[in-house]
């Protein structure tokens, strides 16, 4: 029992961390870290409960547990490339159609990596493995905070009482229709609308999307005429036509709804890969109100999701940068002991 005590303790205190994170904004990252934690010293107290109890149980869980690590990554290996390769037959050839085949086949040559190194035996090509391991446990400690927090905020219930509801765009095809990616988020906003119709309120749309260099017409027109379409009155809906990034999206919306009421409440409306990114811009544009996602076909997820990530990494590239840095010269400083 006593070796629980200080697992269960570490847990309790991310638990804590979290919870009143959390509850200050939920729009923040590092709630992802303090949810990490505080689930992994919940199963490591799980298991010095077990093992005073029964050892033997207990080990056989540990060992189980390292033991799963292999085929998972195996298996998310085939899933990873298999997906990328569907990606490539839908959605063509471009970067972000193709990061999860990327991300899939680096994996496979990092375990091929491995075991020449280990055969080899040679210090320098040791010391690239040990960079490269090094900064891989880095980041898919990230991602899985990411990935983690990701799901929870995406799963938070709509705001009660909201003023209006801001739609993200996305882009028009052949310069003027609403894609399915865009249509499954104004169909999401439509529902919203409905759900506040019926408890009496009516909250105004902000469609946001400026017009780009291939489009016939700004986004946020587009968007407007789908809603009209779809049973919604033209006076509820307000254009937000000059942005060019999710940034501006939220910026520009902004202004629009602090014009109309300044103590405003809002949610806006993503796509659900795009949920937990769009909540820390928001934050960063002072947007007062929470984002929720709309469903998202099941062979794109995972690459958008990628990007995602990849876009978050960039948006604290400084931070990484120095985290990297500091792999490198651990490894690098064991050629001189």
């Amino acid at each position: 029992m006593k070796a629980a005590a200080i697992p269960f303790a570490i847990a309790a205190l991310c638990c804590a961390a979290f919870l009143v994170s959390f509850l200050r904004d939920r729009r923040r990252l590092r709630n992802g870290f303090y949810l990490f934690f505080a689930l992994l010293f919940l199963g490591v107290t799980f298991i010095a409960l077990l093992a005073s109890v029964s050892p033997e149980a207990a080990g056989f869980v540990a060992v189980g547990v390292i033991l799963m690590i292999i085929p998972t990554v195996l298996a998310l290996t085939v899933f990873l490339i298999c997906n990328g390769i569907t990606m490539l037959r839908r959605e063509g050839r471009r970067l972000a159609n193709v990061l999860s085949l990327l991300t899939g086949l680096g994996i496979c040559a990092l375990i091929v990596f491995n075991a020449t190194v280990t055969q080899l035996a040679w210090e320098p090509l040791d010391i690239v493995r040990g960079i490269l391991n090094g900064l891989v446990v880095y980041f898919s400690f990230l991602f899985v905070c990411f990935l983690l927090y990701s799901i929870v905020y995406g799963r938070i219930r709509t705001e009660k009482g909201i003023d209006f509801v801001v739609v993200l765009g996305s882009g028009l095809l052949d310069g003027h229709r609403v894609p399915p990616l865009l249509a499954g988020r104004l169909n999401r906003a439509k529902r919203v609308i409905d759900a506040e119709a019926r408890r009496g309120r009516k909250p105004m749309v902000v469609t946001s999307g400026g017009q780009g260099p291939d489009e016939d017409l700004p986004e946020s027109h587009a968007m407007a005429a789908y809603l009209v379409e779809n049973g919604l009155p033209k006076e509820r809906i307000l254009l937000e036509d000059r942005s060019r990034t999710t940034f501006e999206n939220l910026t520009f919306s902004a202004e629009i709804m602090e014009q109309r009421k300044a103590d405003y409440r809002c949610t806006v409306v993503t796509n659900n890969f795009h949920v937990l990114r769009a909540a820390l811009i928001a934050r960063r544009a002072k947007v007062n109100g929470q984002v929720i996602g709309s469903p998202t076909a099941w062979y794109f997820w995972p690459s958008a999701t990628l990007r995602e990530f990849v876009a978050i990494l960039v948006d604290h590239k400084y931070k990484n940068l120095i985290v990297c840095g500091l792999i490198v010269l651990s490894q690098v400083s064991r050629a001189f002991y």
